[in-house]
């Protein structure tokens, strides 16, 4: 199974403007990837346009860690 990469900074974009349906379903579609023995990548990308992978998840207690972490400050 390929990859599924999450690009931190739309993560903090959507924090920002309180999208939680798109944070809902970068989780979901992470969560998948992970049943189906693949593993989560996150990457930040420069302004150069250089992309750097920093962490990546292969345990389904990892991704909902971060997922955590992410939904902290949220009031949800």
């Amino acid at each position: 199974m390929e990859d599924y990469v999450i690009k931190v900074g739309k993560v903090e974009e959507w924090q920002t403007i309180r999208d939680i349906a798109s944070l809902d379903e970068v989780f979901l579609r992470a969560k998948r990837t992970l049943v189906g023995g693949g593993t989560v990548a996150l990457v930040r990308e420069q302004r150069n346009g250089e992309v750097y992978r920093f962490e990546e998840f292969t345990t389904l207690e990892d991704l909902e860690e971060y997922k955590k972490n992410v939904y902290k400050y949220l009031d949800i």
